[in-house]
């Protein structure tokens, strides 16, 4: 009998649909329900749904959510997409763009995220073979 619990990951490839997004919130929904993180769900689901946003308005292909956890304690919720363009509030130095008037009907996005997260980063993916590149958005939260 295992003492360990068996790892685990999973990747929903995504067209560019406008309902892509709410399909992969309610699938998160439901491996996190499976997995016994229903507390983490809600931040969870934020994280996502910014992040997913994010690369449905921002690019013109496919993407995909990626969920896993990375030790006993800490959840990763990333996004793949096509364009390998890494977002102001992702950059390597990690400074965030000016926070936008309150009027703005977007924009913070990324700062949400970052607010929400308990780390955030970036994997500019280049293309081999049959891989498409681009980038990967992540964030961790605690459960």
């Amino acid at each position: 009998m295992a003492t360990v619990s068996p790892s685990w990951a999973y990747t929903l490839q995504l067209p560019h649909d406008p309902r892509a997004p709410g399909i992969a919130r309610a699938t998160l929904r439901t491996v996190l329900a499976a997995h016994g993180l229903t507390d983490v769900t809600p931040t969870a689901e934020l994280l996502a749904a910014e992040l997913l946003a994010n690369a449905h308005r921002h690019t013109t292909g496919p993407y995909a959510l990626r969920v896993r956890p990375m030790d006993a304690e800490r959840l990763r919720v990333a996004v793949w997409d096509t364009d390998p363009r890494v977002p102001p509030g992702f950059a390597v130095d990690g400074d965030l763009p000016a926070v936008p008037p309150d009027d703005a009907e977007n924009g913070r996005g990324l700062q949400l995220v970052r607010a929400c997260a308990d780390s955030v980063g970036v994997s500019v993916l280049r293309e081999l073979g049959a891989s498409k590149g681009g980038k990967l958005l992540w964030a961790e939260c605690q459960w």
